[in-house]
């Protein structure tokens, strides 16, 4: 049974690293709505879905895209890499997804990520290795120099594009190339041997013909579809909680706020149309690229989450960092977001486990914290207090539709994280699958 979601807006956030599995809960919820809207980020936040056996892979696109009936928006707080967009409006396209481009919408505000951008974002990289605090991590896609572009305000927009003229638009990717150049010099040149700021004009006037009829007034769009009391929105946040550039473990953060902020200032809502915040959560937790990891295992254990539960980015492959579920970090992120609801993921990854340990608590220099630090020193001087649970070891969730038929332990497991994150699991996912999900009243 699919739930149908209130009239309104429903928002759903990550409440770790990311990749807890918004993509496919998101893509489940959006069965029942008539409009599913990103808010930030950009191509960095990979989703996978699997519907019918067929894996489809998102980055830019809401996963509400799946559902040949809603209608997706994306939202003036995104950062678009075209070349990107399109490419995965055509690949939806070749897997038979109905009427794509005529059920996108892109906000006329929403800022352009161009390919200088990703340039940019990979000398960043080299020239932060090499310093004592090391490189971020990032995906190379660009989206720190184009969120940096937008504060200089000095960036284009989607709406920009009908009204530019060429020589307009030459001059303003000429210069951010110059610009680059005077600040890495021969590193820059070398990136930027095969850009030819000609082709990449005539690129993007044919890029500003198909956007046409896909750009609207984002602002209007939704308002009105909120205030008419007859539709269903829902607000799908890219990355999570703790990679939120204000309230995440900065600097090792992306670009955008990621928590409840981000959803109304990227999407221009106001907060009285909340109906459901729901926050997502792994049942162990992972992180990909660089930054403190307090419940990390760097042992057999992490290895094995990563190998169970494919722990390897949508986005950029890349492994991710495994651990046990983290409650102290939990507390601090729903309260961030104030979530009515939890939905736990990949809760049959921890089968392959006798034992499983919760992170309840962190002690600095002995001394027990109240809240999340903000300094990253004394995050890595933290110590996690655990809870040890027996585990369901070699018992498979993936066929479970109902609570009550899951492990006695598994249940145990649950609830203990219910109780101490302080918010009901209403959704518990067990296995990749679209309906691989058990739903409690």
């Amino acid at each position: 049974m699919v739930p149908e979601l209130p009239r309104g807006a429903t928002i759903v956030l990550g409440s770790q690293w990311g990749d807890e599995g918004k993509g496919k809960f998101v893509d489940l919820l959006a069965q029942h709505v008539d409009i599913a809207a990103r808010c930030q980020g950009g191509s960095n936040a990979g989703h996978t879905v699997v519907v019918n056996g067929v894996k489809y892979a998102l980055h830019l696109l809401p996963s509400g895209i799946l559902n040949p009936t809603v209608q997706v928006l994306i939202g003036n707080g995104v950062v678009v890499h075209l070349p990107t967009l399109f490419a995965e409006i055509e690949q939806l396209d070749r897997q038979g997804v109905p009427n794509v481009s005529a059920r996108v919408c892109i906000s006329d505000r929403a800022h352009i990520l161009f390919d200088y951008h990703q340039i940019a974002d990979g000398l960043m990289e080299v020239e932060r290795a090499g310093t004592a605090g090391g490189s971020i991590g990032t995906t190379r896609r660009g989206i720190g120099p184009c969120y940096a572009d937008k504060a200089y305000r000095r960036n284009l927009r989607v709406g920009d594009l009908q009204h530019f003229r060429s020589a307009e638009l030459a001059e303003h990717i000429q210069l951010a190339v110059q610009d680059l150049k005077r600040r890495f010099g021969a590193a820059a040149e070398e990136a930027l041997r095969s850009y030819d700021v000609r082709a990449e004009v005539a690129r993007y006037y044919e890029y500003a013909r198909r956007l046409e009829p896909m750009t609207v007034d984002s602002v209007t769009f939704l308002s009105d579809a909120l205030a008419s009391g007859t539709h269903s929105v829902l607000i799908e946040g890219a990355n999570a909680a703790m990679l939120d550039i204000d309230l995440g473990t900065y600097p090792f953060v992306t670009s955008s706020n990621c928590t409840i902020g981000g959803c109304l200032t990227g999407l221009g809502i106001p907060p009285q149309y909340i109906r459901e915040i729901i926050g997502v959560v792994k049942a162990y937790t992972t992180r990909v690229g660089a930054g403190p990891f307090p419940t990390e295992l760097c042992d057999a254990r992490g290895t094995t989450l990563q190998q169970v539960g494919q722990e390897y980015g949508t986005t950029t492959q890349r492994p991710r960092r495994c651990g046990w579920i983290d409650t102290f970090l939990l507390r601090y992120t729903c309260r961030l977001n104030g979530c009515t609801i939890l939905c736990l993921t990949k809760l049959d990854v921890l089968g392959c486990f006798d034992e499983i340990q919760i992170g309840v608590h962190y002690r600095h220099r002995g001394k027990r914290l109240r809240s999340m630090p903000a300094s990253l020193r004394e995050l890595a001087e933290c110590e996690v207090e655990y809870e040890t649970v027996p585990g369901w070891h070699g018992q498979s969730l993936s066929a479970v539709r109902r609570f009550d038929d899951l492990p006695h332990n598994a249940q145990t497991y649950v609830r203990r994280i219910e109780e101490l994150v302080g918010a009901p699991i209403r959704y518990v996912g067990v296995g990749p699958a679209r309906d691989a999900v058990i739903m409690r009243s």
